[in-house]
């Protein structure tokens, strides 16, 4: 029982977040009020009229009060405009601010705002109720021309004229009922102080416009019963207003001192993850997407279902365009397919029979990221229909060919894992594999198909350039694992086989790098000749910086790394073998025997490739801590004295 509670409070709370979502995606779709076109002044806007150069030394000091007149007073529509103009965009923005406050409040206070819209909105649905009824009463009796009330029906007992469908008893009793429904609902609900006397009086005149229409009172009482009917509760719903102003002000300033505390406790990226989870932001704005899109499906659909030339494909474009005509509206299709790209993940796992959570987080996170830094990055909300789905369609090709990447990072440590451990289980490998044949197949089919079918240009470089790089990774990785299997075949020990992954990892690297060049290449000529925009400028500056330089900077450090490596073990003597039938051990790094080994400078015995790989992390013996490779510069020499010093010490 009390999972299903706390299932419905947390499905609740989604909900209750999705309508402030509505009324931003409402203001943004309305362009915040400002004109969707450029004032242009013309003739008629500003009293001027375009006159040839020739008349204009003429025409000076000839301008009649009345042309003055008309200018002054063009001018000051021009003005009044643009002050419209801009109330509306303060309003607007004030509407997406409050609406935006309200989706970030705690589930409480939520409840309280929506108990608050919900009395007001019975309040106005009272109002129209009542409105109307008294409309058809007044029309009912102008047009039967009787002079006698409903009352008068009531008393004679005339039941067939009181319950007439279409006469004003009828209405009166419909009214009457739900008057009744509405003012108990009302009582229920709002939040003022709950007043015995007040509570009675609320009802009573909810329902008094019901009342006095029964009464043979005249037609222009009966117009203003329902304003005076509503006077009550509005004020009812005012005070609530002014009494709560304080707390609603300690709430925000509570917010904004919590938020201030964790930020700077955790940081902001800790408090923007909690948020995130507090608010259920993706499940929200899944439920307000689809929302949004089922309700255009049922306006499609009920414009132009009996239209012969209606079809379902035009019905998907327009629910594409539509999907993502503002940013909210594109928040919520991001979150779409990060969902959608999360249960791809999924089903690559289940091929490969792995379970990493972390994985999948990474796909779905990263691919929401991309996504919608591709649609902000090309402007799609600002682009006419037909470029946005254009637009759209190239963003999901991208989009999908980075979920190659995310794919191969799924399965390279698989791959790794196997060959690494001598997994005999041959559907595990097999498994691998056809993923790995995926991944090699499906991006080659995609190039044919896009080359083929739509001309060069940049959007289509950068894909090929992502494809083949997923191509090269790929390969990279099953040429790593035929090495591993190889040496897991392999009874001695294969001393080249560092040798080879470290050279086969370059010709990786060094594609990747290329490729991270010519798409930093592609970018700035995008940038220059063909769509700027800040936001492209600020992400071409991230890549340059991490795919980029810091690519370049590790892989700089690791070149170095290996070569100090390589000459420091060439300076150390070779074993014969004689010493190593004497010796007869095995690696103290790997534990594999020794057929060929390195002579450290305190006289232990390893591997040539395994002491490497030690020099990697530090320079001393894995044994007896002592220095393995001795510097000739002073400083280093003064380390070397008192480590050689120590080795005396412990010698002793």
């Amino acid at each position: 029982m009390t999972n299903i509670r706390s299932r419905v409070l947390y499905v609740a709370d989604v909900v209750m977040r999705v309508p402030p979502l509505f009324i931003i995606d409402e203001l943004l779709r309305v362009g915040l009020g400002l004109p969707t076109e450029n004032l242009v002044l013309n003739e008629t806007d500003n009293g001027f009229v375009n006159v040839p150069d020739s008349l204009v030394g003429s025409l000076v000091g000839v301008t009649t009060e009345a042309n003055l007149l008309h200018q002054y007073e063009s001018n000051q529509q021009f003005y009044q405009l643009y002050l419209i103009t801009a109330l509306k965009f303060i309003l607007c923005c004030l509407g997406c601010a409050a609406a935006l406050c309200t989706f970030m409040l705690q589930t409480k206070h939520l409840v309280l705002v929506y108990l608050y819209l919900i009395s007001v909105g019975v309040i106005f649905v009272s109002y129209w109720s009542n409105v109307s009824t008294v409309k058809a009463i007044i029309s009912c009796t102008s047009v039967n021309g009787t002079t006698t009330s409903i009352l008068d029906d009531v008393l004679n007992l005339d039941l067939n004229k009181v319950l007439d469908f279409d006469g004003p008893g009828f209405l009166v009793i419909q009214n009457y009922m739900l008057q009744c429904t509405l003012a108990l609902i009302f009582c229920y609900i709002h939040l003022a102080p709950r007043y015995s006397i007040i509570q009675k009086l609320l009802v009573f005149s909810l329902m008094a416009p019901s009342i006095l229409a029964a009464l043979p009172l005249p037609v222009r009482i009966l117009h203003h019963a329902p304003v005076f009917a509503t006077l009550l509760p509005l004020a009812v719903s005012k005070f609530v207003l002014w009494y709560n102003a304080v707390s609603m002000g300690q709430i925000i300033y509570s917010g904004y001192q919590h938020a201030r505390t964790f930020i700077s406790s955790y940081g902001l990226s800790a408090l923007v993850e909690a948020e995130w989870t507090r608010l259920n932001v993706p499940r929200v704005l899944r439920t307000f997407w689809t929302l949004r899109v089922t309700e255009q499906i049922l306006q499609i659909l009920g414009n132009h279902y009996e239209d012969e030339s209606f079809n379902y494909y035009i019905m998907i474009r327009t629910l594409l365009i539509n999907g993502c005509e503002t940013l909210t509206a594109v928040l919520g299709m991001t979150s779409i397919i990060s969902s959608i790209c999360h249960y791809i993940g999924c089903f690559f796992q289940w091929i490969l029979l792995t379970e990493d959570k972390e994985d999948l987080k990474s796909i779905g996170t990263t691919s929401a990221i991309l996504f919608y830094t591709l649609c902000l990055q090309t402007g799609l909300t600002s682009l006419q229909r037909e470029m946005r789905l254009n637009r759209l369609c190239r963003n999901f090709c991208l989009l999908f060919t980075a979920l190659l990447h995310f794919v191969h990072n799924i399965v390279n440590p698989l791959l790794m894992s196997l060959s690494a451990s001598r997994n005999p289980a041959l559907h595990r490998h097999l498994r691998a594999l056809l993923v790995c044949a995926f991944l090699i197949i499906f991006p080659i089919h995609l190039l044919c198909f896009l080359w083929s079918h739509f001309p060069i240009s940049t959007w289509l470089l950068a894909v090929t350039a992502f494809s083949v790089e997923v191509i090269v990774k790929v390969l990279v990785s099953l040429a790593i694992y035929s090495l591993f299997l190889y040496d897991a075949c392999r009874r001695s020990f294969w001393e080249q086989l560092d040798d080879y992954v470290y050279y086969i990892r370059v010709f990786g690297n060094t594609v990747e790098f290329a490729f991270g060049l010519f798409l930093l290449f592609n970018g700035l000529w995008i940038l220059i000749f063909e769509s700027g925009g800040a936001i492209r400028a600020v992400m071409m500056c991230i890549h340059a910086y991490f795919n980029i330089w810091c690519e370049a900077k590790a892989g700089w450090s690791v070149f170095m790394k290996r070569r100090t490596a390589v000459n420091k073990i060439n300076s150390l003597p070779e074993a014969k073998t004689e010493q190593l039938t004497n010796l007869d051990d095995v690696c103290a790094i790997c534990y594999q025997e020794m057929n060929s080994a390195k002579i450290t400078r305190c006289n232990h015995f390893f591997h040539g490739v395994c002491l490497r790989k030690w020099l990697y992390v530090q320079d001393r013996c894995p044994l007896c801590h002592d220095i393995l490779y001795r510097v000739d510069s002073p400083h280093d020499s003064t380390d070397n004295i008192s480590a050689i010093t120590d080795q005396e010490g412990r010698n002793r």
